[in-house]
């Protein structure tokens, strides 16, 4: 059984390049993290390949902190996103 945690909110996305801005307001996110993105026309569920900060890689970024993910689809502002574990 899964359980889903919110962490943080989407505060902006590069349609570009696929990138959104996650601001990680109640914990933190690392490689390999599985994350549910939803919102009124979002629902996301991704695993997490790769973050940045200010165009470095990192692995793992805490709580209070802004940070790039490239996503596997479109996003929006304001979205929320929770990060998947499995319940015990």
């Amino acid at each position: 059984m899964q359980k889903e945690t919110r962490i943080g909110k989407v505060v902006q996305y590069f349609t570009n390049i696929g990138v959104a801005v996650i601001n990680l307001i109640d914990g933190s996110l690392s490689v390999g993290d599985s994350i549910h993105v939803m919102g009124p026309n979002t629902d996301l569920s991704q695993m997490v390949e790769e973050m940045q900060i200010n165009k470095e890689n990192v692995e793992k970024v805490e709580m209070g902190k802004e940070v790039a993910v490239k996503m596997d689809d479109a996003v929006i502002i304001g979205d929320e996103v929770y990060i998947v574990t499995m319940k015990e």
